[in-house]
């Protein structure tokens, strides 16, 4: 069963479903790849995306089905304070809101996968769906950037499969060219890979990380 902080995601996503979809297909060209990757798929997955603007978290569960069994997805964040230059983005970022949307905080400088990613471990235990952007921030330049090991941990410890997914369009997305149908958007549902059989005696911050960096390289050469 799920747990109850399942209902606000599931409701605020389901509510700005509708909109989003018809917003994004007559502004941008929104164009869904790879769903027959997902349809063998029983339980929840978490998903590695790449992270090219502010407006990528919206994109996954508007690409997914409206009755998909993927909802409500949640997202790993930073702490509130890591929001405090963000303008008037602050007051939506890290907090209730965020919450609400089914993002919860990794908890940084810890240097220990399990108690960095409590909430994303219990979120994911609970049966709930995770979308992940494994670099850790937005890139400055376009390019993949340093990733992060934390999303090879989470597969490797509860077992759950990462679905490589690749985002277009958002980089120095401008909300001029949107209006001006100038921009398409695009996602990307790569094939499932499976959590890492790794040997136990042999596990390292370097494994997780090399095992996502392959993750990633899926994502960036996915067209």
């Amino acid at each position: 069963m799920k747990k109850s902080y399942f209902i606000s995601p599931l409701i605020l996503q389901k509510l700005i479903w509708v909109p989003t979809r018809l917003i994004l297909g007559f502004f941008a060209r929104f164009e869904v790849r790879g769903l027959d990757n997902l349809k063998n798929i029983k339980g929840n997955v978490i998903l590695a995306c790449n992270h090219s603007g502010e407006l990528d978290p919206i994109l996954p569960p508007a690409a997914l089905p409206f009755w998909s069994h993927l909802s409500p997805m949640f997202y790993a964040s930073r702490e509130k304070s890591f929001y405090e230059g963000a303008g008037w983005r602050r007051h939506f970022y890290g907090g209730n809101f965020f919450k609400a949307w089914g993002a919860y905080q990794v908890i940084i400088g810890l240097h220990d996968y399990e108690k960095a990613l409590a909430n994303q471990l219990q979120i994911i235990r609970d049966g709930g769906t995770l979308c992940i952007f494994p670099e850790g921030k937005t890139t400055p330049n376009g390019k993949m950037q340093s990733i992060k090991g934390g999303v090879a941990y989470l597969s490797y410890t509860t077992g759950v499969p990462i679905v490589p997914v690749r985002l277009e369009g958002t980089f120095r997305f401008s909300l001029n060219n949107f209006l001006r149908r100038r921009i398409k958007l695009k996602v990307i549902f790569g094939e499932p890979i499976h959590a890492p059989n790794l040997d136990k005696e042999n596990i390292s911050v370097s494994v997780f990380k090399e095992h996502a960096n392959m993750v990633m390289s899926v994502v960036d050469n996915m067209i």
